[in-house]
């Protein structure tokens, strides 16, 4: 038996009751697997404390494909169901994405051109030339716009879209990055419903405290019925998030 290699790309999907529209990604991951950007190639499937048939999914799904494997997680939310995924990921390039696929799986190119070009982490974009947005309600582009003005003007000046929820790390990076994570890190609490934050922005000040190269990529992105987002309750936790890492930052948490 010839020994496993190391997995050139990673791909960390992290859900939270997804069962109903797993179909369309689930086959778009098997198609993306049987001819990936770089091989070899896994998946890493991260549960979120789901209380629908995801997490059952997730598992019939690795028992047929062998690069795929599955992470089980109670409930604390998206940033620390990726955080998870991305530490126990063994690919050279980790890639995160989220379960809709809102950018599609081929946007990946990109993000690994930009890697090859010198950069440590690449981060997809919505925002910036070359980019383009489908079928996005116009509230969700005034709510992300808004918010990324006071992102850049407070902790991470100068990239456009922070939250879209596709990244791209060198391992070393990744690995870096996600153990210094405050506000989602080992700490994070169990939560109810679906929980909606900024974690990305404390990802993306890390990186820039260390620092490490971060490129901002335009991909196109889909934006995909069935979103969680309740406008006014998760602005209000963003904006909070944003805060806490700047009053984090003041205080000498990532130091």
């Amino acid at each position: 038996m010839q020994p496993r290699r190391t997995p050139a790309l990673s791909l960390v999907i992290p859900a939270y009751n997804e069962a109903g529209r797993l179909d369309e990604t689930l086959a778009a991951l098997r198609a993306w697997l049987e001819r990936p950007p770089r091989e070899p190639a896994e998946v890493v499937l991260v549960d979120d404390g789901s209380e629908d048939e995801t997490l059952a999914r997730f598992q019939a799904f690795a028992a047929e494909e062998e690069r795929a494997r599955v992470v089980a997680n109670p409930h604390k939310g998206k940033g620390f169901a990726v955080r998870s995924g991305v530490l126990s990921a063994e690919g050279e390039l980790i890639l995160f994405s989220d379960a809709d696929l809102s950018a599609p799986l081929a946007e990946a190119e990109r993000l690994i051109a930009a890697i090859e070009g010198g950069a440590d982490v690449a981060v997809g974009s919505r925002e910036i030339a070359g980019s383009s947005r489908e079928d996005e309600p116009i509230y969700r582009h005034l709510m992300g716009r808004g918010f990324n003005r006071l992102v850049r003007l407070l902790v991470v000046p100068g990239i456009r879209d922070t939250q879209c929820g596709f990244k791209m790390f060198r391992r070393e990076a990744a690995r870096q990055v996600f153990t210094r994570l405050r506000r989602y890190g080992p700490g994070a609490p169990e939560v109810r419903g679906p929980m909606v934050t900024a974690f990305d922005v404390e990802v993306l000040f890390v990186a820039r405290r260390l620092g490490y190269r971060i490129a901002e990529v335009p991909v196109r992105w889909q934006h995909a019925a069935g979103s969680k987002v309740i406008p006014v309750r998760d602005s209000l936790r963003m904006g909070r998030d944003v805060l806490l890492v700047k009053w984090g930052h003041l205080r000498g948490w990532y130091d």
